[in-house]
Formats: structure tokens, sequence, C-alpha cells
């Protein structure tokens, strides 16, 4: 027996159209290559689309798949992941199955919520048991699935759980919902999605799989995975896994350190230019901390511009880590006699940089306003006090 494992596809999922296009070829081709290998089986362990209802012309391209799949009888058994589940229900997984491309993976819930168990209910294929529960958002799922149920003796069958979650080997010490293998139901295969990782573990002598993403889903995904994967699982007499990889463009990473923004653009471009950029992916990562500029004087239009000419298949920026530096503001303490030379030399400057005739009024109104309320002066008498002085040095009467 030979199936494949798939997982977090996510089409429909990118923003920029060359790479949505390339997300739906790379599923297109880990289709082709199980219908090469002749697998019997397909298992996609959740988010196969991006959202719960996705884009028509998404739909139409993953149904031309799943259509390839029926004609080579091969079977695809499917569970919904935190990205295409509905609360509701309604998905266009559902509509897949109604068309009898796929099947999804049921269950039930008994009991009261208080001591609820939920029993999953078994796809069988030949001498196999394929058993699945869905992901949910938030790892909402964590907790049912500390009370999921197979009724089923294990030793009678293949058996095989399909779910969509973190578990605890895979998220150590981060403060994430997660479950331990040990917590589940025993399996002999434990296809799992949701992190986008390539992940084997054995558990009692059963791998437990995260098969990774078909296609990078962000800026980070591209720069770490750089490709996309999927795994052919052959078992004859014992389990032979097989990784995948699909490599359909070759990435380029461009790391530029950054002090001056002022000069960055130039600085970008002559990195840019001493590298072979075309038909790649082209991933430009700007950090460090800027002492002169800002972000917004380094010119990306003009960068992207020269990327076209050189024919680059898609280009990405990330400045996440380039900081503006902080200048703390100078602090001086001044006695009163420093502060008045201060402002004199400060109106002098002033006079020299603006002549006009009206600077004859600067100190004398400077000196006028800072007249100072004396104890007990009434509030109407200080006032007067003030627009008489004030009135004195502009000759006028206030």
């Amino acid at each position: 027996m030979k199936f494949a494992h798939l997982s977090d596809c996510h089409l429909g999922g990118w923003r920029q159209p060359e790479l949505q296009e390339l997300n739906i070829r790379s599923f297109e081709s880990a289709i082709k290559t199980c219908i090469e290998e002749q697998v019997e089986f397909i298992l996609f362990t959740g988010d196969l689309f991006d959202s719960a209802f996705p884009p028509i012309e998404i739909l139409k391209e993953t149904f031309s798949e799943f259509r390839k799949l029926k004609d080579a009888g091969i079977k695809s058994y499917v569970i919904a992941g935190s990205h295409d589940y509905s609360v509701s229900g309604k998905t266009f997984l559902e509509v897949l199955e109604k068309a009898g491309f796929c099947e999804i993976c049921k269950f039930e819930e008994q009991g009261t919520e208080e001591n609820k168990q939920i029993r999953l209910k078994p796809i069988i294929h030949k001498s196999y048991h394929i058993y699945g529960y869905p992901g949910k958002k938030s790892g909402l799922e964590v907790q049912d699935l500390r009370k999921i149920r197979i009724d089923e003796p294990y030793q009678d069958n293949f058996r095989i759980l399909m779910l969509h979650t973190t578990i605890k080997e895979v998220a150590k010490n981060l403060p994430i919902e997660s479950i331990d293998l040990c917590d589940l139901p025993k399996a002999d295969y434990y296809a799992l999605g949701h992190i986008h990782i390539n992940f084997e573990k054995e558990i009692n002598g059963k791998p437990a799989i995260y098969s990774g993403p078909t296609f990078p889903n962000n800026f980070k995904e591209l720069e770490e995975l750089k490709v996309g994967s999927f795994y052919i699982i052959d078992v004859e007499g014992y389990t032979k896994i097989i990784r995948k990889e699909i490599n359909l463009k070759n990435i380029e990473l461009v790391e530029v350190e950054l002090d001056n923004s002022l000069t960055g653009t130039e600085k970008i471009l002559s990195e840019l230019e001493k590298r072979d950029l075309k038909d790649k992916i082209v991933l430009l990562k700007v950090y460090g901390n800027l002492a002169q500029g800002k972000t917004s004087d380094i010119k990306f239009q003009e960068i992207q511009d020269y990327l076209e000419k050189t024919g680059v298949f898609c280009f990405l920026k990330n400045t996440s880590k380039l900081e503006v530096e902080k200048i703390e503001p100078l602090q001086i303490k001044l006695q009163t006699h420093e502060m008045e030379k201060v402002e004199r030399i400060l109106v002098k400057e002033y006079e020299k940089e603006n002549p006009s005739n009206l600077n004859e009024f600067i100190s004398p109104l400077m000196e006028a306003l800072s007249l100072e309320r004396q104890e007990g002066e009434k509030s109407l008498i200080f006032e007067q006090r003030l627009v008489a002085g004030t009135s004195k040095v502009l000759g006028v009467d206030l």
C-alpha cells in the first residue's frame, strides 16, 4: 500500500498574483507526482484553502486537480484546518465531497458538555482505517482532542489518525495550546497539519509527521523553508517514509544593513547588481539602526523597477528590523543669568536671519511679558500692569 500526505496548501492565500499562481502550480506538481507514483489515496490534513470561502478562480483550479485524482482512481480523504474550518460546517470542502471528489472524516459527540466524548468514525480503505478531527481557530480543537475516542480494536487494522493541531513536541516551551502525542489514541501513522515545518517523530515506533506546506505561505517561510513539500508513505511490512520537495522557482535572499537611509537606495541597488536574479523570487531584507533619515527615504519603487528590468519572477521586501535611531533630548540646566545670555544670542541670530524693522520690539516685549505677579496682587491689577507695559513698548493704547 502506498499513500500520500499533503497539508497546509493554503490555496488562494498569497496577495501577489505571481505567488498565488505559483502556489497553485506547486499543488498541481504534488498531484502530478502522486498520480505518477500510483498512490492509492491522499490524506489532506487541513488548510487546503486559505479561507472557508475561497475565490471562484481558486475553486476552479482546485476542482480540476481533484478531478484528475478521481480519474486516476486515487481516493482523497480530508479534514478541515484552522483556515478552511467553519463553525457552521458549510465550507467548500463540503462541496468537494458532494461532487464526489473527496471524503471528509466524520465524528460524533456523546454525553453532556461536562463529560463529553468525541467518537471518531472510520473511513475504511481496504485494511486501512482512517480517522480525523478538524483544526479550529486559535487552537480551540486541543481541548476536544483530549476527549476523542476510537472504538475499534487497534491491532485489527492499519490505523491512520489525521489531525490539524499543535503537538507539545513542536510547541516545546511556547505558550500556545498543544497536546502530547501520548494523549492521543494509538495509530500506525499520525498525519499532522497546521505547523509549517518538516517534522518526523516516532511514538512507540509509529511515525508522526508534519508534511510542511506545499508552498511557503509568507516571507519568513520562503526564507526558511525555500521549497514546498509533502510525503509519500509506502507500507510493505514496514513503513517507508519518502519526503518529496516541490521547487518550481529558486529563491534569492538579499540582506542589506543600513545606518543611513539617504544613501540606502544606492547601497541596495549595488548589492542587487552583483547577483543573477533572473526568474527568481527575490527576498530583500533590510535591517539596521538609522542614524540618518527614515525608512520612507528608501526608494523601493526605483528598486522594484530595476528588478523588473532584470526579469525577476517576484520581489518581496521586509523592513521590520530597520529602526530609526532614537536620540534622547538634550537636557541642560542653566542659571538665570545664563538663560538671559542664551536668550540674547538666540534673538540676535533670529534678527540676523530675519531682518525686519519689527525686530527692535523683540527684546523690549520679552522683558515686558516676563513681568511676574506680586504676592497678594489681584489678577485684575496684574493684568493692567502687563497691558500697560506692553502698550508702552508698542507705542499704542491697548
